[in-house]
């Protein structure tokens, strides 16, 4: 039977319509999921927050002239505080004005953020996890004889990351050095395969796609083979990439998921203190650290700002140790219970070393007062002789670690920076861009990666320190995130790490002030502005 031509163009026009009201209907439901969705109610409960902070401070203001006395009262008293606080200029400045131009507001939006009252409980209960810990994180005697014997400054070093920070030293310990994420995905998947005790997985950012997809199918895998699985990843991802539910799913497979510190809008301060290390360990025999989280940008699946350029570590032997517990640690300061720690601990571990070096894990954060992994950085720009090269996304630093760059390169070490040229973060970018001129006439040698974004974080420094990590050259990572990192020393991949940088160094553009002066005016001055309150971005 054949169609006329009319009868043909009716036919295909009523099909169309089909089609077209599919689609919209489709469209219409995306619509709906959305804007019905946890993640749209959280935005909107947010700014309501934000709605009524703002209007009930314009009503007392309006309404009650006693209310504001006794603001400016707080806000004068609160500026006292702050300027004798054991605290750098530059987070003094960046709370002084606010608190200066709106008494009312600065103050209480310092009482609600500095006070940070919801997590005051976590942070005890973390310090109380750590207290559990320290009968297994001790650098044995003989590690720290080979210390002192190689190096008594690097001893003395050592004795302050585990007396401050709570992690020993390792001397048996390898080290594998990724230079590119595919490499470490590969490498991960091959190893999540081989776990026959535990698998333990903490994230900053995680997303569904081929990465996690990929890793997610060998862990649902290794759950029915009786391999426990626990899996931790920041609440900040519940905002935008997962739903709320998702820890609900991901148990319901047996995998034991919780996030770190949820944001609860309305009543949560927690949204500045977050969880941005990435670890994963195996067995008690493997971990990985670094700065690639579980999202296909970090292995070039997805390209959002050119080339992801990012790096990672494989550790073997002794040194995982301090990432199991670093991790339960973590994992434990939520729960009312604390639990056999030993269970995790491998003794007497037996690995292929490729050099005599040491290998140093390390965490930081929030919950204790002293800057560890600030301290390691500047302690390796303060020590250099011959070189310090540095890669990181962003650069916002305070005064101190300025001065050290700088005076560093100006004693005729070589320092070199290398940062995105394709931003992920525009507003960062331009106040990282400020910092131009005050490197460049000190001597300090910065360049932009043309492909893409940098998100890598290392230090190499004098063919014999490297630290490979999560901390960023930021206020964000050195003083509000827990983060974690490893300090090597005269570890064999301690050339890995420099010779990547000198690779990377081949796509670099080289800054100097003529290219800083070609950045639009409106830029400069836009990071100028802005740096007044990096110590709060």
């Amino acid at each position: 039977m054949q169609l006329s031509g009319k009868a043909f163009l009716s036919f295909t026009g009523f099909l169309q319509r089909q089609r077209t009201d599919k689609d919209v209907k489709r469209f219409i439901g995306i619509v709906i999921k959305i804007v019905f969705s946890r993640t749209m109610i959280t935005i909107i409960l947010l700014l309501v927050q934000l709605f009524w902070l703002l209007a009930g401070f314009k009503w007392l203001r309006e309404y009650s002239q006693v209310f504001f006395a006794v603001m400016v009262a707080i806000s004068a008293a609160l500026l006292v505080y702050i300027i004798n606080k054991d605290e750098m200029p530059e987070f003094k400045l960046a709370w002084v004005i606010p608190i200066c131009v709106a008494p009312v507001f600065g103050a209480l939006l310092y009482l609600f953020i500095v006070g940070d009252w919801t997590n005051i409980g976590m942070k005890k209960q973390l310090n109380k996890r750590r207290k559990e810990t320290e009968q297994f994180l001790h650098t044995d005697e003989k590690t720290k004889k080979k210390m002192e014997i190689s190096n008594a400054h690097m001893a003395n070093l050592s004795h302050y990351v585990e007396t401050e920070g709570g992690f020993p030293t390792y001397g048996n310990s390898s080290v594998t050095y990724f230079p590119t994420g595919e490499d470490k995905f590969i490498d991960l998947l091959e190893e999540l395969r081989k776990a026959k005790e535990f698998i333990f997985l903490e994230y900053f950012i995680v997303e569904r796609g081929k990465m996690w997809d990929s890793v997610l199918e060998v862990l649902k895998n290794k759950i029915k083979e009786g391999v426990e699985v626990r899996f931790m990843y920041d609440g900040m991802c519940s905002i935008l990439l997962l739903p709320y539910s998702y820890p609900k799913q991901l148990n319901a497979y047996g995998i034991k998921t919780k996030m770190f510190s949820p944001i609860i809008p309305l009543l949560s301060t927690a949204q500045n203190n977050r969880d941005h290390r990435k670890i994963v360990v195996i067995d008690g025999k493997t971990a990985y650290t670094g700065g690639i989280n579980m999202a296909d940008e970090y292995i070039n699946e997805v390209v959002r700002f050119g080339h992801w350029k990012d790096a990672a570590i494989k550790v073997e032997g002794e040194a995982v140790k301090s990432f199991t517990l670093m991790f339960l640690q973590m994992w434990n300061a939520s729960e009312s219970e604390s639990e056999d720690y030993s269970r995790y601990i491998v003794q007497n571990q037996k690995c292929t070393v490729r050099s005599s070096g040491f290998v140093i894990p390390y965490g930081d954060g929030p919950s204790t007062s002293e800057n560890v992994a600030e301290t390691i950085y500047m302690d390796i720009v303060n020590q250099a002789t011959s070189y310090v090269h540095i890669m990181t996304p962003y650069f916002i630093v305070d005064n101190a670690m300025l001065d050290v760059l700088q005076y560093a390169a100006r004693r005729g070490v070589d320092v070199r920076l290398i940062i995105p040229h394709i931003p992920d973060k525009k507003a960062v970018f331009a106040i990282s861009r400020t910092y131009y001129p005050d490197l460049l006439e000190a001597g300090v040698r910065v360049y932009e990666y043309e492909p893409g974004f940098i998100h890598a974080k290392i230090f190499a420094s004098d063919d014999e320190k490297a630290v490979v990590g999560t901390v960023n050259l930021d206020y964000r990572s050195l003083y509000h995130h827990f983060e974690c990192g490893t300090y090597l020393y005269r570890n064999e991949a301690v050339a890995d790490v420099e010779e990547d940088f000198r690779k990377v160094l081949e796509s670099c553009i080289e800054v100097n002030m003529e290219y800083y002066k070609n950045i639009p005016v409106i830029n400069r001055l836009m990071g100028r502005v802005l740096r007044l309150f990096g110590p709060l971005m």
